[in-house]
């Protein structure tokens, strides 16, 4: 297993809001999974990150996309393997 890191860029606040309970209800059930590492949003509101743990990057990309954030056009989408220590 490896970590993913998601960058999601805000692309649109409106739609962000809108979807906001949609995308926090797919990332807990993905946390109950064992999916999600790790979650958060910039303070500056420009987006959030997402770390996943999975088998692959397309394992994760294709977990990430399902995200109503990204299937809405809310956020963007950014996947990159991090190698990572959690302390």
């Amino acid at each position: 297993m490896s970590y993913y890191v998601v960058y999601l860029p805000m692309k649109d606040e409106e739609l962000s809001q809108t979807y906001r309970p949609d995308h926090l209800a797919f990332v807990d059930e993905q946390i109950e999974k064992g999916n999600v590492k790790a979650k958060g949003k910039f303070a500056d509101g420009s987006g959030g990150m997402v770390i996943y743990q999975a088998e692959s990057l397309e394992a994760a990309e294709k977990i990430a996309m399902q995200d109503p954030y990204v299937e809405k056009g809310a956020r963007g989408i950014e996947i990159k393997e991090w190698i990572g220590t959690f302390v």
